[in-house]
């Protein structure tokens, strides 16, 4: 039941004489086709496509896969989540297949194009469907055999999927081998916990599923019911524990691998926990796997999981005993987002046992006193945690284990109990607990609990993975004692922050009463968090480069200081340009062993004190060779550069004003933020109170708390704004950033903006280089456009984005290249630059604009509408002629 995001042993089996007219449907109904898939270093993969019937006029569509020589290999049968089909395990069975698997897909009743109604894992149906493709498997000559009819068979897939193949097992002794993922033990415990309906996640089932009409019709009367009442009744609760694997819990004896997501508040990690103490408890080995994602959302670890899935089945369908099955429990915890791709940074924490949910108990004291809070009339507006169904788009919980969430609750509708500050950091690994005395003004109260993370001074507290645990607190008005199992978790509250149990009367994914009502709550004890002492993250080596870069810097600074001394006598400074940040003339610089060709080639401009000036031009422009030339790493061939009048040589002092910001900045991972600035501006050798460091800082909008962590913990974002911080250590006069913006998102750029924009307020100089042209606009004062190493205009933004006369012709068909070119061509017109919807002309002071529109019908172009276009971005591609 992932809603697509997934890429029976004594089963009332159908008759054997199935199995024969199974096995005739590939051969006589036409149905099945072979392709095959290759490459130069693997085998070709075989499939075969056929409809198997299942009785009762349902047939369902399968996938057959095989590859390598012939012979007799264990099958495996993979499932699909809820709502896909067989098309979305296609890659994971051909990998299995060059693995040496017989490898057999299908799409369950009332997906892809198999026929049927759905039945939620019915046994009656979708699992008596396993065990009739289990007898297919049997009759293949590929197939490895325990004995006649019996195939050397495992079964995988994830939520809806994995739960078919608990369920399998259970039912059918002939399955040998299992790995479920992100999927539930028990269906009525996940969609109604403990008492509550779990509204929003059932009603995406039921769309996404095409409707009630697509289901067996109890299911449809069962979900009606429940919805216009808000509350699940017994029959409800048997229909869907009937269809849940803890139903067969005891009969499931095989080796199960189990992965269960962290951001998951569909099939939480509570689920994963009841089925290993139950197939644990049968005597069957079961290691448990929590991945960074889940349903809703964050890194499903795909190649990882997928590379397990092979090993397990190495081991326990091929017999490899040597196959690295991995370690009993693994967690996967995230640290930061890598600043090279921004990708969150994963490691893995792992036990050579699975410590469950409680292990390594430690009491938090609270505070709080007894609280009166209320439930709403219509339960709105509803506090919100997770938002079901915004997985594919990034998902909520993955936000929230970087320090970042949309968890709200209304003043008024709550209970809150806080912990004084850590006096070190605590790794939470499972599900606190706590006590708490409830009455209600009502018959029910319905609570739900979480517990939050509060970093000192933080206004907006972290939820871990988004998730609570709702409660429905009967016949209440007379109080009761309520023992509250909070979501399971892997979460460190860091040194300094503080915990804080909130009880809120509503949350928008779940149904709470609409009569309004008045809850006291208050805390009996303590809150149990488990430490899981055994759990232990893995050591990261550092790169190679944290140990090289030190060496590498002193070396540079050495050669730095002899080039200086080395150097030439610098021309005097010119006391008229005092106060000039920056004045270029007719700065050029030859390409390499090269006579004539020039990076940059006579360009001549003058920056301002209080200007942010932006640095444009497209590839090969010469923009980081003349910021290069600026900051005195190269020498130019030609032309001067001055600094508020001293002459920009390597090593000249003048450069102790200019702070710079190219191409990325190398923080040692494992040291805090503040500790980086510090070691940067011990190596300049300048006294530490010439730092500035509090006031860069506060420019930069990085918090006492961001700096006290390590580098290797921060987001992208953090990343930038601490590169920008160090740039500006000392409140350099003059602050020149290349490509500022790379890697962040539209909040973090907006964020740079206003860096840039307070730090020339008072009176400094910004120079930044950057390609998005709609940010320059909206920062820069002044701009200086290059192209093909010259100088091609500059001046203050508003004159540039207005001069000349810029024409949007829009056409009704696309304008291709070379008619672009024939327009800009003609007599009048300075460029034509083919866009979206048009052209964009650029019309000589003596342009006409009634000529120009019969030239363009003269040439058959068909023009829709002529008006002036005068954004950043026309001016930019009018000036340079379209050469980016």
């Amino acid at each position: 039941m992932d809603l697509r995001l997934s890429r029976a042993r004594r089963l009332l089996r159908g008759p054997r004489r199935l199995a024969a007219a199974l096995a005739a449907v590939v051969v006589l109904a036409g149905a099945g086709t072979w392709t095959a898939a290759a490459s130069d270093d693997a085998p070709a993969v075989h499939v075969s496509d056929a409809a198997l019937p299942m009785g009762g006029g349902v047939r369902l569509d399968t996938s057959y896969f095989t590859a390598g020589p012939a012979g007799r290999r264990p099958a495996v049968l993979l499932a699909h989540g809820f709502g896909g089909s067989k098309e979305d395990v296609r890659g994971q069975a051909e990998d299995l297949a060059r693995d040496g698997y017989a490898v057999l897909t299908w799409s369950a009743r009332g997906f892809g194009r198999s026929t049927g109604k759905i039945g939620l894992n019915d046994p009656e149906a979708e699992v008596a469907d396993v065990s009739r493709l289990l007898d297919w498997l049997a009759d293949r000559p590929e197939v490895r055999l325990d004995k006649a009819g019996d195939p050397r068979v495992g079964m995988a897939g994830a939520s809806y999927g994995g739960a078919i193949s608990l369920l399998a097992a259970g039912y059918d002794d002939r399955v040998d081998a299992i790995a479920p993922s992100i999927t539930y033990w028990n269906l009525s415990d996940a969609l109604f916990p403990n008492g509550v309906f779990k509204k929003l996640w059932t009603s995406l089932f039921l769309n996404s599923g095409g409707g009630c009409a697509r289901f067996e019709p109890a299911l449809c009367r069962m979900y009606q019911r429940v919805a216009e009442s808000g509350k699940p009744d017994a029959e409800a609760r048997a229909l869907l524990t009937a269809r849940s694997p803890q139903k067969v819990g005891d009969r499931i004896e095989v080796p199960t691998l189990l992965t269960q997501g962290q951001t998951d508040s569909l099939f939480p990690l509570g689920q994963a926990d009841a089925a290993a103490k139950a197939i644990r408890a049968n005597g069957a080995p079961v290691d448990v796997d929590w991945i960074s994602g889940g349903h809703d959302g964050g890194n499903m670890e795909t190649a990882r999981v997928e590379g397990r899935v092979t090993s397990w089945f190495d081991r326990y369908l091929k017999g490899d005993k040597g196959a690295d099955t991995g370690p009993a429990f693994r967690v996967t915890r995230t640290g930061g987002v890598d600043s090279t791709d921004g990708e969150t940074l994963l490691r893995g924490a792992s036990d050579d046992r699975y410590p469950g949910l409680a292990s390594g108990p430690r009491a938090i004291p609270l505070t709080g006193g007894e609280q009166r809070f209320d439930n709403p009339a219509g339960a709105g507006p509803p506090a919100i945690s997770a938002l079901p169904g915004l997985g594919d788009s990034g998902g909520l919980s993955q936000l929230s284990s970087l320090g970042v969430g949309v968890s709200l609750d209304f003043p008024g509708q709550f209970a809150a109990f806080e912990s004084a500050p850590l006096t070190r950091d605590l790794q939470v690994t499972g599900s606190p607990t706590a006590t708490v005395h409830v009455r209600s003004t009502g018959e029910d109260a319905v609570l739900f609990a979480k517990v939050y993370d509060v970093a000192p001074g933080d206004s907006r507290p972290g939820l871990p993975a988004q998730l609570v645990t709702p409660i429905r607190v009967e016949d209440a008005r007379r109080g009761k004692d309520v023992t509250l199992t909070l979501p399971a978790v892997d979460h460190e509250w860091r040194k300094g922050h503080r915990l804080r149990l909130v009880l809120s009367s509503t949350d928008l994914a779940y149904a709470s009463p609409t009569h309004p009502a008045t809850y006291t709550a208050a805390l009996e004890g303590a809150l149990t968090v488990p430490t899981a002492p055994g759990v232990r993250t893995a050591d990261t080596p550092l790169p190679s480069w944290v140990w090289w870069l030190p060496l590498a810097g002193a070396a540079l600074a050495a050669a730095l200081l002899l080039t200086a001394r080395r150097r030439t006598t610098a021309p005097a400074p010119d006391p008229a340009l005092a106060g000039v940040p920056l004045e270029i003339t007719g700065l050029s610089k030859r390409y390499a062993k090269s006579a004539d060709r020039y990076a940059v080639k006579d360009v001549s401009f003058r920056v301002e004190r209080g200007q942010v000036l932006g640095l444009l031009g497209p590839n090969g422009a010469g923009k980081t060779t003349t910021l290069r030339m600026l900051m005195g790493l190269i020498t130019p061939d030609d032309g001067e550069i001055r600094v508020f009048g001293h002459a920009v040589r390597p090593g000249a002092s003048v450069l102790s004003r200019v702070g710079a910001f190219v191409e990325g900045a190398g923080f040692l991972p494992h040291l805090s933020g503040r500790d980086n600035l510090r070691l940067y501006w011990q190596a300049t050798g300048r006294p530490a109170e010439d730092a500035h460091l509090r006031e860069a800082l506060e420019i930069a909008g990085l918090s006492d708390e961001a700096l006290a962590r390590a580098v290797r913990t921060y987001s992208q974002g953090m990343r930038q704004r601490l590169a920008i911080a160090q740039a500006m250590l000392g409140l350099p006069d003059l602050l020149i950033l290349d490509e500022p913006t790379n890697g962040l998102d539209p909040p973090q750029i907006r964020e740079m903006r206003e860096v840039m924009i307070r730090y020339a307020a008072a009176g400094r100089t910004v120079i930044v280089s950057s390609h998005l042209l709609a940010e320059v606009e909206q920062s820069c004062t002044h701009l200086v456009v290059m192209d093909r190493g010259r100088l091609v205009q500059a001046g203050p933004v508003g004159e540039i984005t207005g001069a000349g006369d810029t024409l949007l012709v829009g056409t009704q068909t696309p304008v291709g290249e070379p008619l672009a070119e024939k327009v800009a061509a003609l007599p009048g017109i300075t460029s034509a630059v083919a866009v979206e919807g048009g052209l964009l002309v650029g019309l000589e002071p003596d342009g006409s604009v009634p000529r120009l529109v019969a030239e363009l019908v003269r040439l058959e172009i068909p023009v829709a509408s002529v008006g002036p276009h005068r954004r950043l971005e026309d001016a930019f591609l009018t000036l340079i002629g379209g050469s980016a």
